[in-house]
Formats: structure tokens, C-alpha cells, sequence
């Protein structure tokens, strides 16, 4: 997944896109090379976003079957 590609599905500047990467990277939370995220630390992760990232994780398995929703 290109930077681009992430700052197209937000609406936002593909520069924000690698600022937002290179500080979850230095803080250990993903490793993000070449096209691929890995998320190396989902608790703190989680923890980083904002209260929207629930509503939306119990919306999704609210909506769609277990298998899908993960």
C-alpha cells in the first residue's frame, strides 16, 4: 500500500501520510518499508488513536460477519 494510495482513501497530502508513518515507526509501533505496514505493537497502536477507532471497530463487527470483521 503506496503512501499515496493511504493519503487518497483519507483525503489527505501524501506528505502527512509519511510524517504520521515515520513517527508511529520511531515510536515502534509499525514497521513501514516499501509499500508494507507492519503493525508491530497493536495495543499501543490502539492506544494512540482517537475514541473514533472503537465506534468504528464495533460498527464493523456489528455489520458484517465474524470472519469478516476482523
Amino acid at each position: 500500500m503506496t503512501q499515496e494510495l493511504i493519503a487518497n482513501m483519507l483525503g489527505v497530502r501524501r506528505e502527512g501520510v509519511t510524517e504520521a508513518a515515520l513517527s508511529l515507526q520511531r515510536a515502534g509501533l509499525i514497521r513501514y518499508a516499501r509499500g508494507r505496514i507492519k503493525v508491530l505493537d497493536r495495543p499501543g497502536l490502539e492506544h494512540r488513536t482517537c475514541e473514533c477507532y472503537e465506534v468504528v471497530k464495533k460498527e464493523y463487527s456489528r455489520l458484517l460477519p465474524p470472519q469478516l470483521a476482523q
